[in-house]
């Protein structure tokens, strides 16, 4: 069962920017490509770090306002977020391993990742 959980208008601020800790939001589209190839990588992201990092998506044609909130200008876009304040980003097809590095930076210094 899939760890991730969608977010938009109704429930960001509550899932997002009120939430005690790191949180990564998967902002997506449909249509995109690289999105549905990121999807299975963050799946597995936030099995393997269920516990310790909260995984969201926010479809980018549903939520405008947000994606335009935060700059969003290309996706797949992953923004990381602790305690509510946004401390990386990381824009376009990244693997495992290089998630799960960016992931951990963010579970352990809680400060801004590159």
């Amino acid at each position: 069962m899939s760890t991730v959980k969608e977010v938009g208008a109704d429930n960001f601020q509550n899932e997002v920017l009120q939430a005690a800790g790191p949180v990564v939001v998967d902002f997506w589209a449909e249509w995109c490509g690289p999105c549905r190839m990121l999807a299975p990588v963050v799946e597995k992201v936030a099995d393997k770090l269920s516990g310790q990092l909260k995984v969201v998506k926010c479809n980018t044609d549903e939520n405008q306002e947000i994606a335009v909130k935060y700059g969003v200008r290309g996706i797949p876009n992953l923004i990381f977020f602790n305690n509510g304040q946004v401390v990386g980003q990381s824009i376009g097809y990244v693997n495992e391993t290089q998630l799960l590095t960016k992931a951990l930076e963010v579970i352990k210094s809680g400060e801004a990742v590159v």
